[in-house]
């Protein structure tokens, strides 16, 4: 997941390369204002560009970074200023309520340089910002593949061909992405060999759904079989943003297990809460701000979170109930 991803330096290379394309990297290094030729030294991981380099160089090959940044999270884009895109606001959106403590050890780097690139007092270099992204929202590959080619990215396909995988089965089979995290957990890694109904009985599900979503997850190569166990095939985050009837039955299946498993007697470490309010038209979207800041920090937390010990629910909604 997340931050767990290894090599961002060969991402980076991998990226920078794919931006250049079938250009040289003498023509490349002249298109960018260069005298001398970086690019062999980008591309062989020497050194790096920062990330506003990185992305000024990708809008001078006719990539749209804008729209790459609007389709990939709900901030704005990177704001184009003298001819480069400044990530530091941008970055300190999309942490939303996440501290820099928590990012940076999300992130593995050190407290005071996310503080000065999030500050906009540093500039990140193209790894370091590629970090940054994998630890606050988990989908680095999304963005990437927004960007470039995926394929051209070897080190990050496989994470998105998985998540394009799980996504699609989620839309037919919902209780897939809840298989896929138990698959991934202690107490399934515990197992000497799979046990059919053990995921079912663990996560409260019939052993047809069970079966339904290990089928259709073996057969979209999001999960394969090892040792007698199954494994995914790169645990990652699943967006599953797109088709709006589907996600919208994706919501009603979601809510309808939350509803459902609401139990008579509290247990300690859950979370129950409603509030049903009056409030200015100003302030309910200032509550819709800080539910959408709380679903990003949650995000956030499970891209890193280590060891995998609870597969758990977390719904948000705000309901306008005059519009119902």
């Amino acid at each position: 997941m997340g931050a767990k991803t290894g090599n961002f330096e060969s991402v980076a290379s991998q990226f920078l390369r794919a931006i250049r394309g079938r250009r040289s990297q003498r023509s490349f290094a002249r298109r960018l204002g260069y005298d001398a030729n970086p690019i062999t030294d980008w591309e062989n991981g020497r050194r790096y560009p920062t990330a506003e380099e990185a992305l000024r160089a990708a809008k001078l090959q006719g990539i749209d970074v804008v729209r790459a940044f609007e389709g990939f999270h709900r901030v704005a884009a990177p704001e184009l200023v003298g001819g480069k895109y400044c990530v530091a606001r941008w970055l300190d959106q999309v942490r939303g309520d996440t501290s820099l403590l928590d990012l940076a050890e999300r992130a593995r780097v050190s407290r005071f340089a996310v503080g000065r690139w999030c500050r906009g007092q540093a500039k990140p270099r193209l790894p370091d910002f590629l970090r940054l992204v994998d630890a606050a929202t988990g989908r680095l590959p999304d963005l990437v593949a927004l960007l470039v080619p995926i394929e051209a990215v070897p080190s990050l396909e496989r994470r998105y061909r998985a998540a394009q995988a799980a996504r699609a089965v989620a839309y037919d089979a919902p209780w897939s992405e809840a298989i896929m995290r138990v698959l991934g957990s202690t107490a399934y890694a515990e197992l000497s060999q799979h046990r059919p109904g053990f995921i079912a009985e663990l996560i409260g599900i019939t052993k047809t759904d069970e079966q339904l979503s290990l089928t259709l997850l073996r057969r979209a190569g999001a999960v394969y079989k090892q040792g007698g166990r199954y494994r995914v095939l790169d645990a990652t985050s699943v967006d599953t943003r797109g088709d709006r009837d589907r996600v919208t039955a994706l919501l009603q299946h979601w809510s309808s297990v939350a509803r459902d498993r609401v139990p008579a007697r509290r247990r300690g470490r859950e979370y129950y809460a409603y509030n049903v309010c009056a409030l200015s038209a100003r302030d309910f979207e200032r509550l819709r701000e800080v539910l959408a800041g709380a679903f990003a920090e949650i995000r956030s937390i499970v891209a890193a979170s280590n060891p995998e010990e609870r597969v758990a629910l977390v719904n948000l909604q705000l309901l306008d109930l005059a519009q119902v």
